[in-house]
């Protein structure tokens, strides 16, 4: 699970890795092994189920400081609730570099991510661009983030999921 190092305020934040939601185990089972035909360490990916996420995020809620919500960090795990609430798994890789996010954000879509943000310092960084031309717009604790990035419509992914899957037909 997460250490105080990967924290910001409270709040699940791990500075130089990718986080990867992927709809289900199968999913996250492939985008690993695709990371490890990469090059990328076994030690360098780290796993979690929708349920370790849920008692993740419950716990970082409980405790975060009020300055969690001055930035994204917030929305983020609230947004990733939703998803771990419907099933969804992650991979939280380590990433070298811009580059190097970039191509573990690529070899997990194939497999079927539906989102990779890389965290820095300062700035996290939607990595699986979404179709359409809706032009963004500015996120703030209030309004959440832009509805834009994937992060704005979890609730509409995992309803789409839901209605397209065999067993929902």
């Amino acid at each position: 699970m997460a250490n105080e190092a990967q924290r910001s305020f409270g709040v699940f934040k791990p500075v130089g890795h990718v986080v990867i939601s992927l709809p289900d185990a199968p999913a996250a089972d492939r985008a690993a092994a695709a990371l490890g035909q990469q090059g990328i360490a076994a030690d360098a990916v780290h796993r979690y189920t929708d349920q370790e996420m849920l008692r993740q995020i419950d716990a970082d809620i409980a405790k975060a400081s009020p300055i969690a919500s001055v930035g994204q960090e917030m929305n983020l795990i609230l947004a990733h609730r939703v998803l771990a609430e419907h099933g969804y798994h992650w991979l939280v890789v380590a990433a070298a570099n811009d580059e190097q996010a970039a191509q573990i954000a690529r070899a997990a879509e194939a497999e079927g991510a539906e989102r990779a943000q890389h965290y820095g310092h300062f700035i996290i960084e939607e990595l699986i661009e979404r179709p359409g031309n809706v032009a963004q717009v500015a996120e703030s604790p209030d309004r959440g983030l832009d509805a834009q990035t994937p992060s704005g419509k979890e609730r509409e992914v995992v309803d789409r999921a839901t209605r397209g899957s065999p067993a929902n037909q």
